[in-house]
């Protein structure tokens, strides 16, 4: 009978450390309630829990990869787009994290589709478009700085995708190829007047040495001559035509 009670003893005291232990990895946190009173959070490693007495919820630590579905968003210029987001946090304060908010991923995920809508909607479409990191760092820092309280850090915002209507979409792209145009019709007159430079260089130079411009006679000829023309040119000296105009004067 005596080893019979001692057996059961020994019984309970078995299944009360196995409910006692737990092992709680590196990313890992238990927050700690005694009789419904916040201790502490505990962890990594072997974690000692006092059954009925004592009550462990698990955080885990990581970082999370959260998607913001898409939002409806009217910008400063009047132009409805959607944008859709991702946000990347982790629990700072395992603490903070269960005893102040109801469901952190909840609320986190409301705060991002909220200020996701806010921030957007305070900048023209223009910037929406080619500022996306002065966007992104925007409302990082706000998540962060709301979120904070909560035990929760943001660590960055990337705002994935920007859908535009149709019309503005083509209005846009009409956008881009009168930019385009406009630059060739530069690019062609800087040319134009490049040349234009040269060409009167060429001639100031020919004006003042006549031999030059004997030389450049002769070698237009020679390229004519080297195209199959069945005309024959024959090349007269420039300094005998200028004697007969001296004559003639």
């Amino acid at each position: 009978m005596a080893f019979g009670f001692f057996g059961w003893i020994v019984v309970l005291a078995l299944v009360f450390l196995w409910m006692s232990v737990n092992i709680v990895n590196e990313y890992q946190r238990v927050v700690v309630f005694r009789l419904g009173r916040l201790v502490a959070a505990r962890g990594p490693g072997l974690v000692l829990i006092i059954p009925v007495i004592e009550r462990a919820v698990r955080m885990d630590l990581r970082i999370v990869a959260m998607d913001v579905p898409p939002q409806d968003v009217i910008t400063r210029d009047n132009v409805s787009v959607k944008v859709n987001a991702v946000v990347y946090f982790r629990v700072l304060d395992p603490n903070k994290a269960l005893v102040n908010v109801e469901n952190y991923m909840f609320a986190t995920s409301q705060l991002s589709q909220t200020t996701l809508r806010s921030v957007c909607g305070q900048a023209e479409l223009d910037d929406l478009l080619a500022e996306r990191d002065r966007i992104n760092e925007k409302i990082q820092t706000i998540l962060d700085a709301d979120t904070d309280p909560w035990g929760i850090k943001v660590t960055k915002v990337e705002v994935k995708q920007i859908d535009l209507p149709q019309e503005m979409q083509r209005a846009i792209a009409k956008q881009a190829e009168a930019e385009r145009e406009r630059r060739a019709k530069v690019i062609n007159a800087e040319g134009e007047q490049q040349a234009a430079q040269k060409l009167a260089e060429a001639a100031a130079i020919l004006s003042r040495e006549p031999a030059a411009l004997t030389l450049r006679y002769l070698q237009t000829l020679r390229e004519i001559a080297t195209e199959n023309n069945s005309t024959t040119l024959f090349p007269v000296p420039i300094d005998l035509l200028k004697a007969f105009t001296t004559k003639s004067g």
